[in-house]
């Protein structure tokens, strides 16, 4: 008698900068389910691509594993550790730093659940397979991702963007595909505010904006305009602070530059 047939489990190709603040690339089996450290966080493309990030602060040792109807497959990654600079900023108003207005504080409660919706963003899309490239031209890197911030001499929590400094007016463009989940200027911490869903939860933000040129669910190509380098919200200078986020982890959008996913299986 033949013996029965069994599937195999899905194939798993994972490829990336494995740090803090870093990311993983992956090719699977088209629709996989995809885990990281035993919790659900999505499904590959039609394409069998997908993205999971590592937190700043993401422990040393991370599961990623791949699920289909025919079997799992997974993989033990290190995330290497790094160090973050101490950056301490004083002089700034007293609102910005600990705003005890019930008025303000109520503004700024409904701002932030406006923007929890925009980072809550899960679109199917693989825009982040040909990586990022910079947002602003000849911009100068002022502050890196991850310090801890000290504001008049409060220590607050890291900054999870990597600061471009321009003059006022300097043109944003968006460094990938994408949908844009938030669009709004006059935000009291922020400014104008930009969101972009890259897919699979892959959201990356532009803060302190002067004038926005796109709006909420708009479609948006890699090199448009997007909008324009500003001083607004809590800002001591003109400049972009740009952030990623996936999954509700903070990432180093820089490592994204230049990055691109492996080849389909």
């Amino acid at each position: 008698m033949a013996a029965p047939a069994y599937a195999a489990p899905p194939s798993l190709l994972l490829t990336g900068p494995y740090v803090q603040g870093g990311f993983a690339f992956g090719r699977t089996a088209p629709r996989a389910t995809i885990l990281v450290d035993g919790v659900v966080e999505g499904a590959a493309s039609a394409d069998g691509a997908f993205f999971v990030g590592f937190d700043r602060d993401s422990p040393s040792r991370v599961t990623i594993a791949v699920r289909t109807p025919e079997g799992e497959a997974s993989h033990v990654q290190s995330v290497a550790p790094r160090s973050f600079d101490i950056q301490r900023i004083d002089g700034l108003p007293p609102d910005q730093v600990t705003p005890q207005d019930p008025a303000l504080l109520a503004r700024i409660a409904a701002e932030a659940e406006r923007k929890a919706a925009g980072f809550a963003s899960r679109l199917d899309r693989e825009d982040f397979v040909a990586g990022f490239i910079l947002p602003v031209e000849g911009a100068r890197i002022t502050t890196r991702f991850g310090g801890q911030r000290i504001l008049n001499g409060q220590p607050k929590t890291p900054h999870y963007g990597v600061d471009l400094a321009a003059p006022v007016g300097t043109p944003v463009r968006a460094p990938a595909d994408g949908v844009v989940a938030f669009a709004e200027t006059g935000l009291h911490f922020d400014g104008g505010l930009i969101l972009i869903d890259h897919g699979q939860g892959l959201i990356s933000a532009y803060l302190h904006l002067s004038r926005i040129d796109v709006a909420r669910g708009e479609q948006v190509r890699r090199g448009q305009l997007i909008g324009a380098v500003g001083q607004e919200g809590r800002a001591t200078g003109p400049h972009l602070c740009w952030r990623l986020k996936w999954h509700g982890r903070n990432l180093d959008p820089l490592l994204m530059v230049g990055a691109e996913a492996p080849a389909k299986l």
